[in-house]
């Protein structure tokens, strides 16, 4: 497969100071509910659901840029979740773990890429297909000198 994953799971995080948050928006203007401050944004409740079962990638390839997801891009992948059609998973196929989008028909299965210069693949009784989680987050870095040090802070190992 042309993707390699770096996978650790949700050991918990380090203890940031929460700065109060304003609320925003595109125009540049405040929500008159701006004079009332609310209590920093806590990313582990925002998108984590389920501790035990939460893992991180990084996603290494193209084959979901459609989708959203581009190379280096970190995954959050919950395993309770119930891979079912539609949804973007982490999936083991005869041995190998890729990302793609859980297609199923009356009796078909399909893991379709998000890049048109990838195949579809039909899973068939010859091949062996384990669902391993869903894609319930992208976290998608756009400063370059914060991409420049998350790629030197590969997910390989778990994140403290």
């Amino acid at each position: 497969m042309e993707e390699d994953f770096f996978g650790a799971s949700y050991k918990g995080s380090r203890q940031f100071t929460q700065q109060q948050v304003r609320t925003a928006n595109a125009t540049g203007f405040g929500a008159a509910a701006d004079d009332y401050m609310e209590r920093g944004v806590d990313l582990n409740e925002q998108l984590i659901m389920n501790k035990p079962a939460t893992f991180f990638f990084r996603m290494k390839g193209d084959a979901m840029q459609d989708a959203g997801i581009s190379e280096g891009d970190v995954l959050i992948v919950d395993r309770s979740l119930k891979a079912t059609s539609g949804k973007i998973v982490v999936g083991a196929l005869d041995g190998e773990l890729l990302i793609r989008r859980l297609l199923k028909t009356f009796n078909k299965t399909f893991l379709q890429p998000e890049n048109k210069r990838y195949p579809i693949i039909e899973v068939t009784e010859f091949m062996q297909y384990v669902p391993w989680g869903v894609v319930t987050c992208v976290i998608h870095i756009v400063e370059p000198v914060l991409a420049a040090f998350a790629n030197k802070t590969r997910v390989d190992k778990p994140i403290p």
